[in-house]
């Protein structure tokens, strides 16, 4: 049986920073708890005229000059996506027709946060199915057009930006090796953008703030110290692989407090985790694949590393990847 293998990733950031300092909007005391409460210090915004299939683009056509893959002979394309272009039709028909590359299919995954995983598994399947050779997965997301900017509870923790991975069927020890997935569905109250679909219409929206992202801090905290390493010692006992053995840690950049616990919890050096999150913020479900591109371009990610990635949110689901590059 082929297992899928990455042959490149790529990633993409808009131009413009916004430092906390920038945030005027908000009290100039409260502004330095952004970095003490998340480790956020600035964050990516798109354009205004911008959407999010224009970032999906951009990283696809990054990962894919990467590769040298020429778009032609691409045969689907995936986007993790919680801030789509719109309900319908999906973000990734748009991704595909920018991309050049009509002979590929192309549909949306919403995972929220933990979309980075899902996707991974989602691409890993198809290739080993073997009836695909190869899958671009994009994670994009513009988490600017969909917050207030007036709640200090969500505005200033996110940020816009999208990663790609080329997957390629292979052969041998490298490419993704296991994955596991997690859902609780008991807490999809707790975070989310809760006006504008069919259980509570455009017409019915009890308040015009109720097509922005609502987030109870503390309980995704609280899931994510839970569930993060608990999803990683599974992995680990399912693929009988040590802690020990991994070279680099790639968690969801949500707050910094949230990867120390994960560290401290599972007796992990933290220098093994790739962090970011102080320059972009939280960018749902690209934060992973941003970071896993950075952390291949500084050489932190070699080939022959073994590489844990691990994302929480939305749902709530979770999800965790091993990977040998």
């Amino acid at each position: 049986m082929k297992n899928s293998i990455i042959r490149a990733t790529g990633s993409y950031l808009p131009d413009k920073v916004v430092f906390n300092e920038e945030l005027t909007q908000f009290p100039a005391d409260s502004r330095p708890r952004i970095a003490i409460k998340t480790g956020v210090i600035s964050r990516r915004v798109a354009p205004e005229e911008a959407c999010t299939s224009d970032l999906a683009i951009e990283a696809g056509r990054a990962c894919l000059k990467k590769a040298n893959f020429p778009v032609e002979q691409l045969q689907g394309i995936i986007v993790s996506t919680s801030s789509p272009d719109r309900v319908q039709p999906p973000t990734a028909t748009r991704t595909q027709a920018g991309l050049g590359a009509p002979q590929a299919f192309a549909f949306d995954l919403n995972s929220v946060c933990a979309g980075s995983t899902y996707g991974i598994c989602m691409a890993d399947a198809l290739i080993r199915s073997e009836r695909f050779e190869n899958v671009l997965f994009i994670a994009a997301e513009m988490y600017s057009k969909i917050l207030n900017p007036n709640d200090f509870g969500t505005a200033p923790y996110f940020g816009d930006g999208a990663g790609a991975i080329l997957f390629e069927a292979g052969n041998g020890a490298k490419g993704v090796r296991h994955s596991c997935l997690g859902s609780d569905g008991h807490l999809c109250e707790e975070v989310g953008v809760f006006g504008g679909g069919t259980k509570i219409p455009m017409k019915r929206l009890p308040h015009p703030n109720s097509v922005y992202l609502k987030m109870n801090g503390r309980a995704i905290k609280e899931f994510a110290m839970k569930r993060g390493p608990e999803i990683i010692v599974r992995l680990a006992g399912e693929t009988g692989i040590s802690l020990d053995e991994v070279d680099c840690f790639i968690c969801h950049q949500a707050n910094i407090n949230i990867l120390k616990e994960i560290s401290s919890t599972l007796n992990i050096p933290f220098e093994k985790f790739y962090v970011n999150l102080d320059r972009y913020g939280n960018t749902a479900s690209a934060s992973v694949i941003i970071a896993m591109d950075e952390a291949i371009e500084c050489n932190m990610i070699r080939e022959g590393s073994l590489v844990v990635t691990v994302a929480f949110g939305g749902g709530l689901n979770y999800g965790a990847n091993l990977i040998r590059f």
